[in-house]
């Protein structure tokens, strides 16, 4: 990897996302969003006008509910700040379409590694609570571990947010 990668993970309105848009505006450069959440429901539709009212005129959006290795490769250039929120809706995305994980893990992992510019990555912490009692969110849970190892290994910089706290972890 030729740029800088930040790998940012919390749980469930931790902080993270704000964290992690904190540090890629702070970053020169070209600001992109790669989204990958699909607005089924009012919910969803008012959780993302509020993310993109949190973003300022500065910021380009690129969705990429499933191609996400292809986006971040289109994006692949120094000078850009990508910040992609987040790889676990992503990975939901895909387990609900029945796609090929570990193949989509495998682009995943090569996309970050050949990067060039300042590239910040969010995801879930879920492996912190309960075992899931079916197996699908068990498969998710599981999935999304082996996903978030990954990323850590590859990444420049780990980051963990509770709290609105941030901890490094590497």
């Amino acid at each position: 990897m030729t740029g800088h990668c930040l790998f940012v993970l919390g749980g469930a309105r931790s902080g993270k996302s704000r964290y992690a848009q904190q540090r890629a505006e702070a970053v020169e450069g070209s600001a992109i969003f790669v989204a990958t959440a699909e607005a089924y429901d009012d919910e969803m539709r008012d959780r993302i006008a509020r993310h993109q009212a949190d973003r300022d005129h500065r910021w380009r959006t690129v969705d990429a509910p499933t191609a996400l290795p292809a986006a971040i490769g289109s994006l692949n250039a120094r000078g850009n700040v990508v910040l992609v929120d987040c790889l676990t809706l992503w990975l939901s995305n895909l387990l609900l379409a029945n796609a090929d994980l570990a193949a989509a893990g495998e682009q995943l992992v090569q996309s970050i590694a050949g990067f060039e510019g300042q590239l910040t990555l969010v995801a879930n912490e879920v492996g912190l609570g309960i075992v899931p009692d079916n197996a699908l969110a068990r498969r998710f849970r599981d999935e999304a571990g082996r996903l978030n190892q990954s990323i850590a290994t590859l990444a420049d910089e780990v980051m963990l947010v509770t709290a609105g706290l941030p901890l490094r972890l590497k």
